[in-house]
């Protein structure tokens, strides 16, 4: 992530890199912003049989990705409008992805358990889901610190049967980062229900 100043926040590559991103992997980027910091970066390094998915929620920056990826020729980019912390909401299919990317978005969920199953509900067994975010103490950049969510309120929410955490690590200086893995656990809904099967 760059800001204008040229100053590097958080290097996607290294990130990305140090999470074991391989080519052909599935990858979806929740929130991902009209940059695409890490959507391009993910989309170079899984390679032309990977898969992208830019998930947003505002549809002017789904469409700048969509300008750049084009222009970019970057073929493996899908983009996705959704609301994350609505649960089933990110057409998706379940259980399909690698890896799932929460960059610099916990802070800004107004139900973060939901955007956890969400999370889970997408990810494969074995697969990864990465969140990264601001630091709890005042920045220089970033938002009020009382908006900020601790890397303790962070390993909270995700505390459920779908995820174990296997890494914490700093991806910048007023950034955490948390890798959490999809467990064998059966994936169950908000509300503890487990879904209804088809007979």
């Amino acid at each position: 992530m760059m800001i204008r100043s040229g100053t590097e926040l958080i290097n996607p590559f290294k990130v990305l890199e140090r999470v074991g991103i391989r080519e052909r992997m599935r990858i979806a980027d929740l929130g991902c912003g009209s940059l695409g910091h890490f959507v391009f970066p993910a989309a170079q390094l899984a390679g032309p049989k990977g898969k992208i998915y830019a998930v947003d929620i505002l549809r002017e920056v789904l469409e700048i990705i969509e300008h750049r990826a084009k222009d970019d020729q970057f073929y493996n980019i899908e983009t996705i409008w959704s609301d994350i912390d609505v649960y089933r909401a990110t057409r998706i299919p379940e259980g399909g992805l690698d890896i799932c990317l929460l960059v610099n978005n916990l802070f800004l969920s107004q139900n973060k358990p939901n955007l956890a199953k969400e999370m889970a509900r997408l990810i494969k067994k074995g697969g990864l889901a990465l969140v990264i975010d601001w630091k709890p103490s005042q920045t220089p950049i970033g938002p009020p610190a009382d908006q900020r969510v601790s890397p303790e309120e962070a390993q909270a929410i995700f505390d459920i049967p779908e995820f174990s955490l296997t890494d914490t690590f700093e991806p910048g200086r007023f950034h955490y980062g948390l890798l959490f893995k999809r467990t064998d656990a059966q994936h169950v809904p908000p509300g503890g229900k487990k879904p209804h099967r088809r007979h």
